[in-house]
């Protein structure tokens, strides 16, 4: 009896220390340079490679346990296939400041809907694959109008 493939589960894409955390197929990944102080301990993680900020965008992080202490709503990707470094590394294009690797929070605040008025829009669990799959000149074009005024 053949048995139909799974379907990995959903990754899970959420804020850390100023940074974006992946949770993917078991792996985590830190996507730009953290902005505040992050006791890398209390979170679960092994304190990630120290380095150029430009050259290291994603940074493979190591848990301590099982379950890192995470205390941000997060979204998710439906991996489609994609690799978890593959996400990573289109995420780190999306979202990412070229020249510092700095998080965009105009970007981010695009991704999930959120505005002055309520700084948190994005549900528990809203899926923003959309992401990933929208074609990367018309994410140039918003990403090019978010960060005009920068």
């Amino acid at each position: 009896m053949m048995h139909a493939p799974s379907t990995p589960p959903p990754a899970r894409l959420q804020r850390l220390a100023g940074a974006l955390l992946l949770m993917c197929e078991g792996q985590y990944f830190l996507i730009g340079n953290t902005k505040e102080p992050c006791d890398w301990k209390a979170v679960g993680f092994e304190r990630p490679p120290e380095g150029d900020a430009v050259t290291l965008r994603v940074r493979r992080l190591q848990p301590l346990g099982n379950d890192p202490a995470l205390d941000t709503t997060p979204l998710t990707i439906e991996p489609d296939g994609r690799s978890p470094e593959h996400i990573a590394a289109m995420l780190a294009d999306r979202l990412l400041i070229v020249r510092n690797a700095s998080f965009s929070e105009r970007l981010w605040r695009i991704v999930t809907g959120a505005s002055d008025e309520s700084p948190v829009a994005a549900a528990d669990g809203e899926d923003v694959t959309w992401l990933l799959a929208m074609p990367e000149r018309v994410w140039e074009i918003v990403r090019e109008a978010a960060l005009k005024c920068m």
